[in-house]
């Protein structure tokens, strides 16, 4: 065997440079040390995060855990060079999961794989995940970075997240009272969030538009730009709302699958929901989107949000309430529609989206 100095090997030739990946951590440090929160201080370092319950304020909690990633819309940011937005997506995707049950999000872990580490990239990618865990009240204790040459190519990367929350004993929801004629908020999204961009995509490249080009639905930015508008964090009023009110019984969080197959996972099978579709004004990207794609209106609300990325049930006389609640905390809702008797479809329209 030719032990020579030029024949032996070390882990940067083989493509992994362990040298940026702690430039990395060092970097994004004094991110992570800005999400810290009752319970957790935040230092990253360690092989593993630590979370004390009780220094949260909670007596008796079960714990809700989450996880997800950002899909296609990554290609956007890789493509254009964006990379400090995606990070919120990723702590939306599982935080507005949580809050659907009624758990408040207390800790978040993410995993950034690429193919070929860059510090400042990374730390890019970081600091919107940080912007995502302060934008939520969650900690973010840890995480892992993967540079996996021959698995990912150049600078393409993926991202997953892990979000644990907890709530009371006894204060999970959906609540087993939700009944005909409870009434549906809607939250308006800040665009497609986070699903089906494998279309959106598909769209672009057919109407040939480049990423710098301006942006059709919205002429002051380019494409890129508008289409990674981060997806709307709904923790902080909901969780306000429910702890004023009392008076929340479900939630959806409206994401691939659209109204069409979300909103029946909260309910009970004897129990539908009918949707008023000109209540919702559905944001200008979804119009370009139908249009430009020639897709019918079954398929938009079954794919995309359309413009609600968050839906709530209350009762009729308690939706006002709910509803002033939230706009205290910032956050405007829509009645957009009714709980009934489910005789076919879990969800029925009314109207037209796009009238």
């Amino acid at each position: 065997m030719n032990d020579t100095p030029s024949s032996r090997m070390n882990y940067a030739d083989a493509g992994v440079d362990i040298d940026e990946g702690n430039a990395l951590v060092e970097r994004i440090k004094p991110m992570v040390r800005a999400t810290a929160r009752p319970g957790a201080d935040s230092e990253i370092g360690g092989f593993g995060g630590l979370f004390d319950l009780k220094a949260a304020g909670f007596t008796d909690p079960i714990l809700v855990a989450a996880n997800d990633g950002v899909g296609t819309k990554l290609r956007i940011a890789i493509e254009t060079g964006q990379h400090d937005t995606v990070g919120v997506d990723l702590v939306a995707m599982c935080v507005n999961d949580l809050i659907v049950q009624g758990a408040e999000p207390l800790l978040f872990l993410d995993y950034f794989a690429t193919g070929k580490l860059s510090a400042e990239q990374g730390a890019a990618i970081v600091s919107g995940i940080a912007e995502g865990c302060r934008q939520a009240g969650c900690a973010l204790i840890g995480g892992e970075t993967a540079e996996m040459p021959g698995m990912y190519s150049g600078g393409d990367y993926d991202l997953a997240g892990f979000a644990v929350g907890a709530a009371e004993r006894g204060a999970l929801l959906p609540t087993a009272d939700v009944a005909p004629g409870d009434v549906l908020l809607g939250l308006p999204s800040s665009g497609v969030h986070s699903n089906g961009f494998s279309l959106v995509r598909r769209i672009v490249e057919r109407e040939g538009l480049k990423w710098e080009s301006p942006a059709p639905f919205a002429p002051s930015a380019s494409l890129g730009e508008a289409l990674l508008e981060p997806t709307k964090i709904y923790v902080k009023p909901l969780l306000a709302a429910i702890k004023a009110t009392r008076a929340i019984k479900a939630m959806a969080h409206i994401t691939g699958g659209g109204f069409t197959e979300n909103i029946p996972r909260v309910l009970p099978d004897d129990l539908a929901v009918k949707i008023d579709l000109p209540a919702i004004t559905p944001p200008p990207v979804f119009s370009w989107l139908a249009k430009a794609g020639n897709i019918d209106e079954a398929e938009m609300l079954r794919t995309f949000n359309c413009g609600i990325g968050m839906v709530v049930v209350t009762a009729a006389d308690a939706a006002e309430t709910v509803c002033a609640s939230l706009a205290d905390a910032g956050q405007e809702a829509l009645t957009i529609g009714s709980i009934v008797r489910r005789e076919s479809a879990g969800v029925l329209y009314d109207g037209e989206l796009f009238a």
